[in-house]
């Protein structure tokens, strides 16, 4: 591999990583934290606002679009977006979790705006920069970049935590943030091919998405698709919280542990295709349900009970990839002729949207009937999607 496509690699690489660690980091050590510091579960569950953005982006790409055309105007908005990004993450670091909550809450969300802003001009400027035959290789680097923010922001902070503290924790992801920077900063490429004359997607193509045949089948596909697994992610960091478990050792459990189950679930993406859809998605939620059941069966066993958490990292990790594969398989059915990207973005839109609000509603869940009820509650949710697919699937026919 020449030098050239080397530093072309690192810098989509460090862009995609940028944007993973700090993500990662606050996803998983907040509910842990706050928990620690006797907030409700209901509380906790809110916690999965923070990533309203990155479901919301779909409707302002539109206008990153309209204002980039060449590498330079996409270098602007990149570095705007995560010079943005990291001021905000510094903030938060002089901030105290338990007397400025809200506050917090409030720079999180506007540092993921920035961060969400900065993926909207990466994945444009990635699909622009590599050809037909390299494209594989950006797709690598954000997949890559994904799996090393998750392993470093969920996993080896998390285990530094209680040696630096918070302040320097945040203080510096806000400084390896800038600092991913540098290869863009110096990132050329001649053979780069400006944008012209293209129209972003309107609204109205948004809207008219809704009117295609049996687009109604799919969306309730896309609603269930992730209820009977999110709900019990969202809570499981704060579960193994009352369990007795350390920072560290959640840190070494979810983002390392975590992290390296997903490792084989790589070739999934690859044997999923061929195949019949009806008869993956039936196997898969099939054995969602038995594992959310087989959590319950462990919690309520108090011999079994510390090796629940082991069980649900195994399976929620596992499972959620394997439900991520599957969805996107699922959404390259359904697209429009020329608004393929427009229709594969609104419906990975909606299926997140949908997993957060379910995850949000996990807290009160928790709280009302325990984690036990919570176990049986998103076993109900996987039974009701298999039950679904098996009656109702199709497989959709692509549209004009």
């Amino acid at each position: 591999m020449n030098s050239k496509r080397t530093n072309k690699l690192l810098t989509f690489f460090s862009l995609y990583i940028a944007q993973s660690v700090p993500m990662s980091l606050f996803s998983t050590l907040l509910p842990v934290l706050m928990r620690q510091g006797n907030f409700s579960l209901s509380t906790i569950g809110l916690l999965q606002l923070i990533k309203l953005p990155w479901i919301l982006k779909v409707f302002w790409a539109p206008f990153v679009d309209k204002r980039t055309s060449d590498l330079g105007s996409y270098k602007r908005w990149i570095f705007s977006s995560e010079m943005v990004y990291a001021v905000l993450i510094f903030m938060v670091a002089f901030l105290d979790l338990n007397t400025n909550f809200t506050t917090i809450f409030i720079l999180i969300i506007l540092s993921f705006i920035a961060s969400a802003t900065q993926d909207i001009a990466t994945d444009a400027l990635t699909a622009l920069s590599f050809n037909h035959r390299e494209k594989s290789l950006g797709n690598s680097m954000q997949s890559m970049g994904s799996f090393t923010g998750s392993l470093v922001g969920g996993g080896l902070l998390l285990l530094h935590y209680k040696l630096i503290g918070w302040n320097a924790l945040l203080i510096s992801v806000s400084l390896f943030v800038v600092l991913a920077l540098i290869p863009l900063f110096i990132y050329k490429d001649k053979k780069f091919t400006p944008k012209h004359g293209k129209t972003p997607i309107s609204m109205k193509d948004l809207y008219l998405f809704f009117h295609q045949k049996g687009v109604a089948k799919q969306l309730i596909f896309l609603i269930l698709c992730y209820s009977g697994i999110i709900g019990i992610l969202a809570m499981v960091k704060p579960f193994m919280v009352d369990l007795g478990y350390k920072t560290g050792e959640i840190g070494f459990m979810f983002g390392i542990f975590g992290s390296l189950v997903w490792l084989p679930l790589l070739v999934y993406r690859w044997i999923c295709y061929p195949f019949n859809r009806k008869i993956l998605l039936s196997y898969h939620f099939c054995l969602r349900s038995i594992g959310d059941y087989t959590l319950f069966l462990f919690y309520v066993s108090p011999p079994l009970r510390n090796y629940s958490s082991i069980c649900s990292n195994i399976l929620l990790v596992g499972k959620l990839r394997l439900s991520a594969v599957l969805v996107n398989t699922v959404a390259m059915d359904f697209l429009r002729d020329g608004r393929e990207g427009t229709d594969f973005t609104l419906q990975t839109v909606i299926a997140h949207l949908s997993s957060m609000l379910i995850a949000v509603c996990s807290g009160k869940v928790a709280d009302l009937l325990g984690y036990s009820g919570l176990f049986l509650v998103e076993t109900g949710l996987a039974v009701i999607s298999l039950v679904y697919i098996l009656v109702f699937f199709k497989k959709p026919v692509r549209h004009e």
